[in-house]
């Protein structure tokens, strides 16, 4: 698995924690015990070589920290459609505990339905492909949707609506071959959003297209 074939979002284990521990300068919750089990999450930025970027997440919303991975690193990779068609959240041990694992079994139906291609990202998809609880009551679901071309009229109405269908706060986001944009945003604004690209964050009229989303 290379760099350039990894996407914002994907999950990676490693397979040298110990040499990973060593080679960056880490928290201090971040042990090579944790880093042996909970994985990394590629992170949007410039490519550096062979390095990927990625973010390490702990327990708690405070316990993130960046830094760039060598690709040899990679010993497994878990996508957000990974998770998504899994469905783990069905036989989770803390899925009536849980809104956001409530509110992902309601809600999956209904993306299989919107015919878009469709992950789970976030708390819920950490928990839900590592083994690792990281969720509580309070937590988001945070959802990601590939569009390599513009969402039909019909598919993006039937992702706005999900935005509030649940007690559960819902997040969408859109990912283009430029970058990827809020839904909600999107649905506020009637089509002018901020594109999150790997050059940095621009206003967009239209994220599908590159004139318009500040790449170079």
């Amino acid at each position: 698995m290379t760099a350039r074939t990894l996407l914002p979002h994907d999950l990676l284990w490693l397979a040298d924690p110990q040499a990973f521990a060593g080679a960056n300068a880490l928290p201090a919750w971040a042990t090579v015990e944790w880093l042996a089990r909970a994985p990394l999450v590629v992170r949007r930025d410039r490519l550096d070589g062979a390095r990927i970027p990625v973010g390490l997440r702990g327990t708690t919303r405070a316990q993130r920290h960046a830094a760039w991975l060598p690709d040899r690193q990679v010993a497994r990779v878990v996508t957000p459609g990974m998770i998504a068609r899994q469905a783990r959240w069905r036989d989770h041990p803390r899925r009536r505990e849980l809104p956001a694992l409530a509110a992902l079994a309601r809600v999956a139906p209904l993306l299989d339905d919107a015919q878009v291609n469709w992950g789970v990202t976030g708390g819920a998809g950490f928990t839900l492909a590592s083994g690792i609880d990281v969720l509580h009551a309070g937590s988001d679901l945070d959802l990601l949707v590939t569009a390599t071309v513009p969402l039909a009229t019909g598919a993006e109405r039937a992702l706005a609506a999900l935005l509030d269908a649940t007690e559960v706060r819902i997040d969408i986001q859109v990912s283009t071959p430029f970058g990827a944009f809020a839904l909600r945003e999107r649905a506020r604004t009637g089509g002018r959003v901020l594109l999150k690209t790997a050059y940095g964050p621009v206003m967009s009229e239209d994220p599908w297209h590159p004139r318009n989303c500040g790449t170079p």
